[in-house]
């Protein structure tokens, strides 16, 4: 195993109940915030007026930006930088799945940025600050939650790229597990899969001698496996479910 670096800043805050962490977490970023969400369910579910209520008692002003696409677009970015520029923004608050949360970040550095955000994307250009992102998680699947990685859709130029930055972290995520309740079973499914695949992405990797972290990323999967059947409803496993994920790695 070779040298390397582990930075993780985003504070964690997991369990039933845990929205009421507005409260104390947003007070202290500022009052101004960018409430960023996607196209509705939020609302339909509740979750949208709970946390406006609690922004209200934390005495936090709020501008909305909604709509973010399913593959957010690079369009929807802008006018989230523009809406930070105009009303003083001073914390993003990103409330939905990972495409919510991808694009929350690229407002986040594009805030404090003079350029396009798309530099980053580029490679022209390297984020050297952003607006302190916080999150609150409505689907479980790609970790966007608490890493620096976003993707965005560049709609002019028809490309869909990736891009990364410490300054990207969000400062906190709250993950209530009830938040994704009222997911549909596709989704769901999808979410599974896409756990499955990033966490596969970091298991077939070239570097020797890494037990622990296969460990890591082993026990994710079988996890995944186990619990996946009882989120979608089925009783009985398949055997392909059933076959256990061990050190054997394919090269």
């Amino acid at each position: 195993m070779g040298p390397f670096e582990f930075h993780n800043p985003t504070r964690l805050i997991f369990g039933k109940g845990k929205l009421s962490a507005l409260t104390a977490e947003v007070p202290r970023y500022g009052k101004k915030v960018l409430l960023v969400y996607g196209g509705g369910s939020i609302k339909r579910s509740g979750l949208y007026d709970r946390v406006i209520s609690l922004l209200a008692e934390a005495g936090a002003e709020v501008t909305e930006l909604s709509g973010v696409e399913p593959n957010p677009r690079l369009s929807t970015v802008h006018r989230g930088v523009e809406l930070c520029r105009e009303h003083g923004i001073e914390l993003i608050l990103a409330v939905g799945g990972g495409s919510v949360l991808d694009c929350s970040k690229a407002i986040a550095v594009g805030a404090k940025y003079e350029g396009d955000m798309w530099d980053f994307v580029e490679r022209k250009a390297v984020p050297k600050d952003a607006l302190p992102l916080g999150t609150v998680l409505t689907m479980a699947a790609t970790g966007s939650e608490m890493n620096g990685g976003s993707v965005i859709t560049n709609e002019a130029t028809q490309e869909k790229m990736g891009w990364g930055s410490e300054h990207a972290y969000p400062a906190f995520s709250i993950l209530d597990p009830e938040h994704t309740y009222s997911l549909p079973k596709d989704q769901t499914v999808y979410g599974m899969v896409d756990m499955m695949s990033h966490v596969l992405e970091h298991y077939f990797h070239p570097e020797t001698n890494t037990p622990v972290q296969d460990g890591f990323c082993e026990t994710i999967l079988r996890t995944v496996i186990e619990t996946a059947p009882k989120l979608i409803g089925i009783s009985k496993t398949s055997s392909s479910a059933k076959r256990s994920c061990t050190a054997a790695r394919w090269r």
